[in-house]
């Protein structure tokens, strides 16, 4: 690590004895409502030397000579602008800021040839969605939910907010699928900090790589990876939002922005508080009252003890868009978390009452980027986190509890206890986890021209845990092993654009390697010393692949990817947690896959006001070595309340198409529609059957409609509607068959419809927003036949505040 921000800094210093002494005038375009507008030209008319803006408006041209030049900036659809300025040895770092009044004539026809940011991100060859947040941060709605609504993507969650939530990708689920933040494993961050943790007006956009994952992200995943990208610009501005509704569920987040203009100098902060009961109402055969006679009466209960709070934030200071810096920030995050736990793995005829968890989080943070590093061509991207991390593990309650929320009675009427281990139970807890992490991503990438370029990218991640447990004895407690995991994750990759950029080839090969050390103190065979039982392994593996794009038009795009994927074991695969009730599992393996991708992309056509797309692509995946829980009849059952990751001994096979489609009219009305039919097999007990607890087909669809100049002139009313379709799946292998087709273990077919509104004021600061999740109040279950929120109501306010 020392040698890591030795030669980081020494990067930064020479980066800034290589700069030129010279002049940069920056600043930010917005429309006449302070709105900024992206992809704004801006030219300095006599020296012919120009930019665009970035999706927050900003600008910076650098190395400006001396004199007097006419600054000019224009963009379709808006008014031109110009001013005059003059640069000296007094004015080195000019601040030019422009706003633009919008073009009262009507264009009958234009045509623009180009693409956004989304769309080339879509083209590149990958299996890629772009998702973008800004709904997300007018409706009382989470990320996860927006996900949710993209094609190949289900969201697993186990319940309410603060929920267990697994991603799942083309049917590939778990740690299959790895998450970023920047380019940052979220794992390092803990549960306290999640994706809905972070405010949607923070992140610019997600990307969703399916199956095949670009080197950049430098990433060990058979199923793909979910990146979100964190706004990078420092626009002035304040925004802030509080949402409330069913469940006494509350969400608020707070964040913003200040850049000074002359040295660069930056503050970024954001806060966030969650909060819900969880007090939905559940059903189904193991939801009984039990009487003292043993006799189970089936109910519909409330959850009783399931309330979750989550509060955080975070603070970055450091200097954007000036010479030897694009991005220098350093900060920190901070982040606690309550959460209490109504049952184990499955929902049984016994329900906790007073096991809950705790968790915490401090980490240190450092992001360095800079363009044309010496030379033009050359660019540096660093990011880096260190602190601690504390979990908890609360369980000393032994008191037996129905679902009615009261206490069990004996037949003789006096309270009846808990039996610990009854259900695989490890007996009262007070376990502690306590976590010194870090990780750090860094990547160079040079552009040896417009054809040619080549990446090298290195991901490094440590975790250093120690557990304990004050409930067993003194001495036990002085035997607590410690628990090691590294990985390191190197990629160099290539990219090539040819016959006029219509192709597109990205060729990369990836080298894993990764170490495992347990350190657990125990007797020796005669009991008269204490000794060091050690487990060690390191291993290395490698991995490759491409990704390659034709448009043999502009509108009509193929695209084909393919990887050779390794998944190393998780630091929860490998060591356990007692919190979400897993079992260690020193000697697992890592998982192997050849993942293959052919798409098609048909769009955007426009026609008058009438905007399509399609996409569809057909996927297939062979996961060898795969990790799971063990879902036969005798590996899992449900009175199981811990569970153990395994290499499972089968081969899995996955394959299936998916298909998208987005239409538009006059920028008022949107219809999206995508559909995902997949296979999921392997074989049990020499049977092919379908893999448990995977949907195979699903279906979502959404539509949205603008009303302009509603009730105020300049105002907006966006009506939304979305449904979600599921169709039957099993959860677990049937006891003692070789299928999954037994009703015991079948999640019906779901199909449940959300509805939402939201009113956006005319000076466009302030929205109101309220929604109704599940309308018709269907009984949609998830992993493990675990039941979700019924019907809810949630409103939300949102005020921002812009150039401060």
């Amino acid at each position: 690590m020392k040698n890591i921000f030795a030669a980081f800094f020494l990067l930064v210093f020479f980066s800034v004895q290589c700069q030129e002494a010279s002049s940069t005038i920056s600043g930010i375009v917005t429309d006449a409502y302070g709105r900024p507008l992206s992809f704004a030209s801006i030219i300095l008319e006599n020296l012919k030397l120009g930019v665009l803006t970035d999706d927050n408006g900003a600008y910076a041209i650098h190395q400006v000579p001396k004199g007097n030049h006419k600054l000019k900036v224009s963009y379709i659809g808006y008014g031109t602008n110009s001013k005059l300025i003059e640069v000296d040895e007094k004015n080195t770092n000019l601040k030019i800021d422009f706003a633009l009044k919008e073009n009262v004539e009507h264009l009958d026809e234009v045509t623009i040839n180009g693409k956004t940011k989304k769309t080339s991100l879509e083209t590149k060859g990958f299996a890629v969605n772009s998702v973008e947040t800004k709904e997300a941060g007018l409706r009382s709605i989470q990320t996860n939910e927006l996900l949710n609504n993209t094609v190949g993507v289900k969201i697993r969650q186990n319940g309410g907010l603060g929920s267990t939530v697994k991603y799942s990708l083309n049917g590939l689920s778990g740690r299959s699928v790895s998450i970023f933040i920047d380019g940052i494993p979220i794992s390092i961050y803990g549960s306290s900090f999640s994706l809905n943790s972070i405010p949607p007006s923070m992140i610019k956009n997600i990307e969703v790589y399916k199956g095949v994952v670009p080197g950049h992200l430098s990433s060990d995943a058979v199923g793909g990876a979910i990146n979100i990208v964190l706004h990078e610009g420092a626009k002035n501005n304040l925004n802030a939002s509080v949402s409330y509704g069913s469940f006494n569920t509350l969400q608020t987040n707070l964040n913003g922005a200040y850049r000074f203009d002359k040295s660069g100098f930056t503050i970024k902060a954001s806060a966030f508080h969650n909060y819900s009961d969880n007090d939905y109402k559940i059903s189904g055969r193991t939801i009984v009252d039990i009487a003292p006679n043993g006799v189970e009466t089936p109910i519909v209960a409330r959850r009783f003890y399931d309330a979750y709070r989550s509060t955080g934030g975070m603070a970055q200071v450091g200097f954007t868009n000036v010479e030897w810096a694009d991005q220098f920030l350093v900060g920190v995050t901070a982040s606690d978390e309550y959460n209490e736990v109504q049952h184990g793995t499955f929902v049984t005829k016994l329900p906790y009452k007073g096991r809950f968890l705790e968790s915490d989080a401090i980490l240190g943070n450092l992001t360095y980027k800079k363009k044309n590093l010496f030379i033009k061509g050359l660019d540096l991207n660093v990011n880096g986190v260190y602190g601690k991390r504390h979990r908890s593990i609360n369980d000393t309650v032994a008191q037996a509890y129905s679902w009615t929320g009261e206490r069990r009675i004996r037949f003789d009427g006096e309270y009846l206890d808990y039996i610990w281990d009854s259900q695989n139970e490890n007996g009262p807890t007070l376990a502690k986890i306590t976590r010194n992490v870090s990780s750090v991503r860094s990547g160079l990438s040079y552009t040896i021209n417009n054809n040619h370029k080549i990446l090298l990218n290195h991901v490094y991640s440590g975790i250093d845990r120690e557990d304990s447990d004050e409930m067993i004895s003194l001495l036990e407690n002085t035997f607590q092993q410690t628990s090691d995991l590294y990985k390191n994750i190197i990629s160099l990759s290539y990219e090539l654009q040819a016959f006029e950029s219509k192709f597109k080839l990205n060729a990369f090969g990836k080298h894993y390697i990764q170490k495992v050390l347990n350190t657990q103190p125990v007797f020796n065979d005669d009991h008269t010393q204490v000794i060091d039982e050690v487990y060690q392994s390191d291993k290395d593996y490698t991995g490759y692949g491409f990704a390659a794009s034709y448009a043999i038009l502009p509108s009509i795009t193929f695209l084909t990817s393919a990887e050779k994927a390794i998944r190393l074991p998780s630091e929860n695969e490998v060591f356990g947690d007692a919190g979400d009730n897993l079992l260690p599992n020193l000697t697992i393996q890592p998982e192997t896959s050849n993942n293959v991708n052919l798409g098609l992309r048909l769009g955007k056509f426009n026609l008058n006001k009438h905007g399509f797309t399609l996409t569809s692509n057909f996927f297939a995946r062979n996961i060898e070595n795969r990790i799971g829980l063990p879902t036969n009849a005798d590996g899992l059952r449900e009175s199981d309340e811990f569970v153990q990751y395994t290499n499972l001994e089968n081969t899995a096979e996955s394959k299936g198409i998916e298909g998208e489609l987005h239409y538009t009219y006059n920028n008022n009305l949107g219809f999206n529609f995508n559909i995902t039919r997949m296979s999921l097999t392997t074989v049990n007990s020499g049977v092919e059957t379908n893999v448990p607890n995977v949907p195979l087909f699903t279906m979502n669809a959404g539509l949205r409609y603008t009303f302009k100049n509603f009730i105020q002139e300049k105002s907006r009313l966006n009506l939304f509607y979305n449904t979600y379709y599921t169709d039957e799946f099993s959860y677990k292998f049937a006891q003692g068959t070789n299928t999954t087709g037994e009703e015991e273990f079948l999640i019906p077919e779901q199909l449940s419809h959300d509805f939402g509104l939201s009113y956006t004021f005319p000076k466009e600061n302030f929205v109101l927003s309220f929604d109704v999740k599940n309308i018709f109040d269907q009984a949609i279950y998830d992993n493990l036949s675990v039941q979700k929120p019924g019907r809810a109501f949630y409103l939300k306010l949102n005020y921002t505040i812009n150039n401060l």
